[in-house]
C-alpha cells in the first residue's frame, strides 16, 4: 500500500475510523532527518499492507501538528481503533517501526 497524505479534511475518516492500525509520520520538507526517514516510511508502507501508513506535513497542517503536540520532527504517532497507542521521534529502522505498531 502506498503512503497516504493526511490533512484536516480526511483525518477523521482515514485515521480515527480506520479498520487498520495507522502509523502517522509528522514531517517537514526542509527537515534533514525527515528526509532520511521518508524512504524508510515508503518501504515500510509497501512491505506492510495490513497497516495504514500516512504522512502529515507540519507546515501545511499546523492544526493537526498542534493537536498532536508535535514539537520536534520527525514525530511518529500510532493510532489503533481511533486512539493513540504510541509515539516516537527521530529516524527509525523498518524493524523499529514494526515494533511501534
Amino acid at each position: 500500500m502506498s503512503v497516504l497524505h493526511i490533512h484536516e479534511a480526511n483525518f477523521e475518516q482515514e485515521v480515527l475510523h480506520s479498520d487498520k492500525p495507522v502509523l502517522l509520520d509528522f514531517f517537514a520538507s526542509w527537515c534533514g532527518p525527515c528526509g532520511q526517514l521518508s524512504p524508510i516510511i515508503d518501504q515500510f508502507a509497501a512491505n506492510h499492507p495490513e497497516l495504514k501508513v500516512a504522512k502529515i506535513d507540519v507546515d501545511a497542517q499546523r492544526a493537526l501538528a498542534k493537536k498532536h503536540k508535535v514539537f520536534s520532527i520527525p514525530t511518529l504517532v500510532v493510532y489503533k481503533n481511533g486512539e493513540i497507542t504510541k509515539r516516537a521521534t527521530g529516524v527509525h529502522t523498518e524493524e523499529e517501526l514494526l515494533n511501534l505498531i
